[in-house]
């Protein structure tokens, strides 16, 4: 196996031009201690997939529609885009580990359904990003205005999922 075969792709979505950094690097942390977990690099290789290319979206103060994935082939890989809600402002670091590793394993979970594999393996448990651990790249998308009738739709189209990264 490579040396990694999950790949994390993060983006936010926003208004403000803000970004979610702490969470971000959450998520980022929570993916790669799945990464480097060896029950889940072993559940992974019966995927029958070398990789998994796992775009999470964060977006803003909106919602998000469960699950909101779009689950394609990209040559010998997986490719899973998905939308997450971020937590309130000034949760702790603590908090928001727990939230990213719950976020992520639902993610797999989604994944996990959608091609028949078998029950997924304990999550280790959360913890919180090291000091000085790497932003990483992040896509940033303004959304653009949405008119006043469809703000309560609330949430990213599954074509704005597809199209995110790109």
């Amino acid at each position: 196996m490579d040396e990694f075969w999950l790949h994390p792709r993060l983006g936010t979505a926003t208004r403000d031009g803000q970004q979610p950094r702490h969470y971000l690097r959450a998520l980022r942390h929570a993916v790669r201690t799945l990464d480097a977990d060896p029950g889940w690099q072993q559940w992974w290789q019966g995927s029958g997939f070398r990789g998994c290319e796992l775009g999470i979206v964060t977006e803003g103060r909106l919602d998000h529609l469960r699950p909101s994935a779009d689950i394609r082939r990209v040559g010998d890989h997986l490719r899973a885009n998905f939308t997450c809600a971020l937590p309130p402002a000034g949760t702790g670091h603590d908090e928001l580990a727990h939230r990213a590793s719950t976020e992520v394993r639902t993610m797999f979970e989604v994944i996990r359904e959608a091609m028949a594999l078998p029950g997924l393996p304990p999550t280790p448990a959360p913890s919180a990003a090291p000091e000085g651990a790497g932003e990483g790249p992040v896509t940033a998308r303004s959304l653009p205005s949405i008119p006043r009738e469809l703000e309560p739709q609330g949430y990213l189209t599954l074509t704005q999922v597809q199209d995110f990264f790109g």
